[in-house]
């Protein structure tokens, strides 16, 4: 036996990685400091993770988690380059 998630469950997970995204876009552009902002670029990245993965999942259809994959890559490599150049222009 195959158990399977409801359409609603998922439909309930966009929701609310949907206000995820509006709150942290309003972060975004609301941050006192340019770390909270970095913070909210790296979440936002993250929320659309889940939700490409929640769109692969209610589609039935495996073929989106390499976008996750690679996104997550991108993500992660230019968190790190915001950082170095940070540290360096402040150190």
């Amino acid at each position: 036996m195959i158990a399977t998630i409801p359409e609603t469950v998922l439909y309930i997970a966009f929701a609310f990685l949907m206000l995820a995204m509006i709150i942290t876009l309003v972060r975004l552009l609301k941050g006192p400091s340019i770390n909270d902002q970095i913070a909210a670029m790296d979440l936002i990245a993250s929320i659309i993770i889940g939700l490409v993965l929640v769109y692969s999942v209610l589609i039935n259809n495996a073929m989106y988690f390499d976008i996750t994959v690679i996104l997550s890559l991108v993500s992660f490599i230019g968190t790190i380059a915001i950082s170095t150049y940070l540290s360096q222009k402040n150190g």
